[in-house]
């Protein structure tokens, strides 16, 4: 089931994230990992990676992805980008068959005080509506003919970890998000069930599905890590003691992970799940939370 198809009959959804090989990588390799869970996740987003002057080809990635029957996820950014360029790679991500869209600001996180927390997922939803305006029309942002009308089934970011007191400027950009199209938000990784339930509480008017990021954290030296180079606090310090102590570290992941699966099925419409590099285990992860 395609993924646009799995929002509309408010089934739960599962998806997942790779990033596309870098380099020598051979993206192959990649869909092998990948093909022991086809039919158990209803998208697979690939993220845009520049490392030292190396650009992971992410279009060509979610292109070899629905050749093997799976249904890409074109994730990309806006804020370095502009109206051209925004419409060129949308434009290349259709042609290659690419349905579904999740955006962001390069930004997406990276976190910091006051407004720079306030903005984390920020898009510049002007410019993104104007770009997918026109294309939705057949018509280029300087009036030329595409190849024909394209849309997309559009996800975007919110800030989840605010509980019940969303800001008035996060509540404001997810009412534009849903104006300008917006088929689901992806919220920041989930840790505490009893704040997440409060914030649902509140982004519940939208009446815009809700997918929920989970993370897999194999080791309490990784957790470490993305709290220390990622976003401080991100993974409370119970977590991180419980994979410390735990003396099979691979059971005390999956119990953390099928924990917060499970309390999320009665609250949010789906799961995000970020392996971190350990695609090949997905489907231990996917066994032990029953999903699919």
């Amino acid at each position: 089931m395609k993924l646009k198809e799995a929002l509309g009959k408010k089934r739960f959804v599962v998806t997942s994230e790779v990033q596309a090989p870098m380099g020598d990588d051979n993206p192959e390799e990649l869909v092998e990992n990948l093909k022991r869970v086809r039919g158990r996740v209803d998208g697979v987003s690939v993220t845009e990676v520049e490392l030292e002057g190396i650009v992971g080809d992410t279009i060509k990635t979610c292109e070899i992805l629905k050749d093997n029957r799976f249904d890409a996820i074109y994730q990309t950014t806006t804020r370095d980008k502009n109206r051209i360029q925004l419409q060129k790679d949308l434009s290349l991500a259709h042609d290659a068959g690419v349905e579904n869209l999740l955006v962001f600001t390069e930004d997406y996180r990276i976190t910091g005080d006051s407004l720079q927390e306030t903005m984390f997922f920020h898009v510049d939803s002007g410019k993104l509506a104007s770009v997918l305006d026109h294309m939705r029309e057949g018509q280029s942002v300087d009036g030329k003919e595409l190849s024909g009308k394209m849309d997309f089934t559009m996800g975007t970011g919110v800030e989840s970890s605010w509980g019940k007191n969303v800001p008035r400027q996060g509540m404001n950009e997810m009412e534009t998000m849903r104006e300008i199209g917006a088929g689901y938000f992806l919220t920041t990784p989930i840790f505490d069930l009893d704040q997440f339930e409060k914030f649902m509480r509140q982004v519940g008017t939208f009446d815009v599905p809700v997918i929920a990021e989970v993370m897999i954290l194999r080791t309490a030296g990784m957790a470490r890590f993305l709290n220390r180079h990622f976003k401080s606090g991100l993974v409370p310090d119970w977590i991180i003691r419980k994979l410390d102590k735990a003396p099979d570290k691979q059971k005390a992941s999956i119990e953390l992970f099928t924990d917060t699966v499970n309390g999320l099925k009665d609250i949010c419409q789906g799961v995000h799940i970020i392996t971190i590099g350990g695609e090949e285990k997905l489907r231990q992860y996917l066994d032990a939370a029953k999903l699919r």
